[in-house]
């Protein structure tokens, strides 16, 4: 009942439109992209370390990270959940599939952003996720965002 769509389209009043956008979500599988941005006050070259490599995330992004090859394995609670690497641009971004995700445009992706006049740094992330479970996604990566802002101490 907590995740019924009534209580989805009673919780954010969609409309008419939205509804049927949510129906197709549900009736073909699509899951949709989520985009969001944090600012942060710390070297791009630091900052990209943490977003790139299996000591950087296992500090803030999962109980533990072990790396083979391209093969990332993130560990929460003892779970593990293999994701591979599939581009990456050295200081720029890191994009990364679950193993258990069919559809080969879904992957998550740390990026960080320079504004050429300012200097002023951010993270940008990419998700997916199912329309219901949206707010929950944003949170999660609220408070692992938050970890990594306390461990770099920006």
């Amino acid at each position: 009942m907590k995740n019924s769509p009534d209580r989805f389209f009673e919780k954010r009043r969609f409309g008419c439109f939205n509804r049927i956008l949510y129906l197709a979500f549900k009736i073909f599988g699509m899951r949709k992209k989520i985009e969001l941005e944090y600012p942060f006050s710390s070297s791009v070259k630091v900052l990209f370390s943490r977003l790139s490599t299996a000591p950087g995330l296992a500090e803030w992004f999962a109980d533990d990270v072990m790396q083979r090859g391209e093969k990332f394995i993130f560990i929460w609670n003892g779970a593990e959940h293999p994701a591979e690497l599939v581009e990456t641009k050295n200081n720029q971004y890191a994009r990364f599939r679950w193993d258990d995700r069919e559809e080969e445009d879904e992957y998550f992706e740390m990026g960080i952003r320079v504004e050429p006049l300012t200097g002023d740094v951010t993270l940008l992330i990419t998700d997916f996720a199912d329309p219901e479970d949206e707010a929950d996604t944003v949170g999660i990566w609220d408070k692992q965002i938050e970890i990594l802002h306390r461990n770099l101490g920006a």
